[in-house]
């Protein structure tokens, strides 16, 4: 099977008319609240002339929330979150967060760099997660605003002090989030150190592009640009093998239903209750390459993922577990996708993994773009 190539002109003609007289939006400021140390969190909400909206906070630097037009001209949400600041403080599983200094798992918490051993905190099993206890997705970044003829860009920048949650060297981290006009959210990542460490930063925006969570993501379908995958041990860290996707239930090459194979006999998908694997794009750091697509047939939403990133890392939502979010809502397993560009998991102890060491005078650099449209038809077989 096959995504249609239907262009998606009617659909756009139709919201350029209706749309077509409203002026450029200002970006929106909004107080969400204050961490328990006071510091004030805000809201910021972009917008373009199509209607699509962008919500992001300070705190984690994260996304909040992403509307987008359905077939029917509907602009509806289509990530999980949460109506309040006190959920994100106490129980978010990373709901749209920057997240750092490494995404992803490093095992047990260990790397050794320039012949120093390093310990970090183990708080996923044995393994470290996201940057530990207080990764960058727990802490209040800065932020400028910013509305230029490319569009509205909200730019959140931190200073991580060396020796933050075991890291070595001072960071200096930016990621900006730009809307452009044509419905295409780029998040630019740039950092800096004082001393030689690792760094690996990541989205984790939790998807549903029917109905936000109210119901599972089985139905979507997605297209991984990917030959091979890294396959995991049963704590989720990468064996150091790079497996071909071919003949597994990992082959997205053609597109197929993430509900599909997701209950197959594999070990791999026991070992994850289902998929969270990171997926092998290239070892080219530089250029933009088209990782993903993820296509809903009941509202004909459509999600390019174009990154610099050599890995994506699939999550279908394994460990929801009836968290109440946003409105209301219960999400339950498999209510939301992930696909977080990255470098891949446990990196600094796998020598045939890319590189993730950032040297002083260094800049680590990534791109990603998430480009949303619309097709009318599903698919033909």
């Amino acid at each position: 099977m096959k995504f249609t190539t239907l262009a998606v002109l009617i659909l756009s003609l139709l919201l350029i008319t209706a749309c077509g007289k409203k002026s450029e939006n200002a970006i929106q400021k909004q107080i969400f609240g204050h961490t328990p140390n006071g510091a004030e969190v805000v809201v910021y909400t972009l917008e373009n002339k199509l209607g699509m909206q962008v919500s992001l906070m300070n705190y984690g630097a994260a996304i909040v929330s992403i509307k987008t037009a359905d077939n029917k001209g509907h602009i509806k949400e289509i990530t999980l979150g949460f109506d309040s600041l006190k959920q994100y403080l106490e129980q978010s599983p990373y709901f749209g967060a920057t997240v750092g200094r490494y995404a992803n798992r490093i095992a047990h918490g260990k790397f050794t760099l320039l012949d120093q051993d390093y310990q970090l905190a183990t708080n996923n099993g044995p393994n470290h997660l996201h940057g530990g206890n207080r990764g960058f997705d727990k802490v209040v970044w800065q932020a400028q605003t910013s509305t230029t003829d490319s569009g509205q860009t909200v730019t959140f920048h931190y200073t991580s002090p060396d020796g933050e949650e075991g890291y070595p060297g001072q960071v200096d981290v930016s990621v900006s989030y730009t809307l452009s006009k044509n419905n295409t959210l780029t998040l630019r990542y740039s950092a800096t150190t004082t001393k030689p460490t690792i760094i690996n930063l990541a989205n984790h925006t939790y998807f549903n592009l029917k109905d936000a969570g109210k119901t599972d993501i089985l139905g979507h379908v997605l297209k991984i640009n990917a030959d091979n995958y890294t396959p995991v041990d049963a704590t989720l860290i990468p064996t150091g093998e790079i497996a071909p996707v071919a003949g597994t239930p990992f082959d997205f090459r053609q597109p197929h239903t993430i509900g599909e194979r997701i209950d197959a006999d594999d070990q791999q998908l026991a070992n994850a209750g289902g998929y969270d694997h990171n997926f092998v794009l290239g070892n080219d750091t530089e250029a933009m390459r088209l990782a993903a697509t993820v296509f809903e047939p009941t509202t004909g939403r459509v999600m390019n993922i174009v990154t610099t990133q050599p890995g994506v890392q699939f999550y279908s939502g394994n460990f929801l577990d009836g968290l109440e979010g946003r409105g209301g809502a219960v999400y339950n397993k498999h209510a939301a996708f992930c696909l977080e560009t990255q470098h891949f998991p446990d990196s600094p102890n796998h020598k045939n993994f890319p590189s993730v060491v950032l040297n002083p005078g260094e800049k680590y650099k990534s791109t990603t773009f998430y480009k949303f449209s619309l097709q009318f038809v599903g698919l033909d077989r």
